[in-house]
């Protein structure tokens, strides 16, 4: 009995930094700023393995942090909903002090990496930080701009790697962030649509109209076509470095139709089974998005 004891300790503790951090979360953000960093490097030859996993690891400490911040302020919240009932503050697991140590040793760890990057990574991590925990959180008892305040932070991601591989901010790093930024509404308004009745308990407003109707409905579609756009803006030649070829344009219009369909969908159906479809097609449009724009670069 003895024995065993300390390995199942480490494994909780294992799962609840996991589920404090939101891994899952974590790992596709730290996939979009990898992303953005292939694409601000001029070629393979100006890789940089130590600034590549400084960046992994800075921007999973930074994502981790607002994460575990985040549960900290909405413990109470948490436990009103069963999709989050069981995270390690809410259920009581884990002290809020514990995780409030958690989030801090993040930030600094996480500020420190891109730091050493170059400050202007250090600055947008920080603003991400401040974004979500500060007003994005706290917004989402009160209104549903809060999901246009939250896609500031999400945005940043993909913009960031471009950052952290140029040292610069310009037009190249702002089309990546309008892409992203575009992105957050279909997949966050699909989300506050299937789990409508969850957030209800915890007084969340996530929906634009707050209701699951029409105009929330045909909101979605209209961002959706807004993403396509600003997701071909690259092949126009405009863009300044950030370029794709033709062949790709094709590819990411078909992705982005692929989206609008899925949005359609849910205008007609109106359904929580349409708007988890609408999710999931979401989450592998971006990433799908992102590999053709690396490919593109390097096989052109």
């Amino acid at each position: 009995m003895n024995a065993t004891a300390p390995t199942f300790s480490f494994r909780q503790i294992a799962i609840d930094f996991k589920e404090i951090t939101k891994a899952g979360l974590a790992i596709s953000v730290v996939f979009s700023s990898i992303a953005g960093y292939l694409l601000g490097v001029l070629d393979f030859h100006d890789l940089k393995l130590t600034t590549l996993l400084m960046l992994a690891v800075g921007g999973y400490c930074m994502v981790g942090a607002s994460n575990a911040f985040n549960q900290v302020i909405e413990k109470d919240l948490d436990a009103l909903m069963d999709r989050t009932k069981n995270r390690p503050v809410a259920s009581g697991r884990m002290s809020p002090n514990h995780a409030l140590f958690i989030a801090s040793l993040l930030t600094i760890v996480g500020l420190i990496l891109l730091y050493l990057i170059n400050p202007k990574s250090a600055m947008f991590g920080a603003i991400s930080i401040f974004l979500y925990t500060s007003i994005y959180t706290p917004l989402k008892q009160y209104s549903s701009l809060s999901v246009f305040v939250g896609a500031f932070p999400g945005a940043i991601p993909f913009m960031l790697g471009w950052v952290a591989a140029t040292d610069d901010f310009g037009i190249e790093a702002g089309t990546l962030f309008l892409i992203q930024f575009f992105w957050q509404f279909p997949h966050f308004w699909a989300i506050g649509w299937f789990l409508f009745d969850d957030y209800k308990k915890a007084g969340f407003f996530m929906l634009p109209t707050g209701k699951k109707d029409t105009s929330t409905a045909l909101q979605t579609i209209l961002y959706s076509v807004w993403l396509l756009i600003a997701s071909l803006l690259p092949s126009l030649g405009y863009t300044g470095r950030l370029y794709i070829s033709p062949i790709a344009a094709v590819l990411v219009f078909f992705l982005g139709v692929w989206m609008i369909f899925y949005a359609v969908k849910l205008y007609q159906q109106r359904t929580s089974k349409a708007a988890r479809t609408l999710m999931l097609v979401s989450v592998s449009y971006i990433s799908l998005l992102q590999l053709v724009y690396i490919f593109d670069k390097f096989l052109r």
